[in-house]
């Protein structure tokens, strides 16, 4: 809650991304053990000055920022160029009774696209990635013609079960 407040009170554009928009989109939520987010690109380092003004401690990444609070949440502010334009299209939703922006339909798909397209990562990640796709397009059936010809394959294989 001190994260959003500190970011609204700032009034920057941010919005969640990863398992907690998966879980606003998709019909049966998921436990997450993170935040996801990605701020304004020009204003990251506003944002992060004052979450550290608030007791939150940062640590650097090559493409993103790490945060942590007093919980055992941790929060993890994306930097990478593909997330740059989210915040400008994300939706206010309640999450967890909570107001929060959270990334479009559109763009909680891309993002789990490009994080399971990901070689680098971990290989558990990546089927997270890929049960996060599934639970988008099983709760957003109009979702299957975004996905890659690969992955639509891999989809119908799955549903024909």
């Amino acid at each position: 809650m001190r994260l959003v407040s500190v970011l609204e009170r700032l009034d920057v554009p941010w919005c969640v991304i990863g398992g907690i928009a998966v879980n606003h989109w998709a019909e049966e939520p998921m436990v997450t053990a993170d935040v996801d987010l990605v701020i304004a690109l020009d204003r990251v380092e506003e944002a992060v000055s004052a979450l550290e003004k608030e007791g939150f401690k940062a640590e650097r990444f090559p493409g993103s920022i790490n945060l942590k609070g007093s919980s055992k949440v941790s929060v993890q502010i994306s930097t990478e160029e593909r997330y740059r334009q989210f915040p400008a299209r994300a939706v206010a939703a309640d999450v967890w009774g909570m107001l929060m922006r959270v990334a479009s339909l559109e763009d909680t798909l891309a993002g789990k696209l490009a994080a399971y397209a990901d070689e680098e990562r971990r290989p558990s990640k990546r089927q997270k990635d890929w049960l996060d796709i599934l639970r988008l397009v099983e709760s957003h059936p109009e979702l299957a013609d975004r996905l890659p010809e690969e992955i639509r394959a891999r989809f119908e294989e799955f549903r024909s079960f």
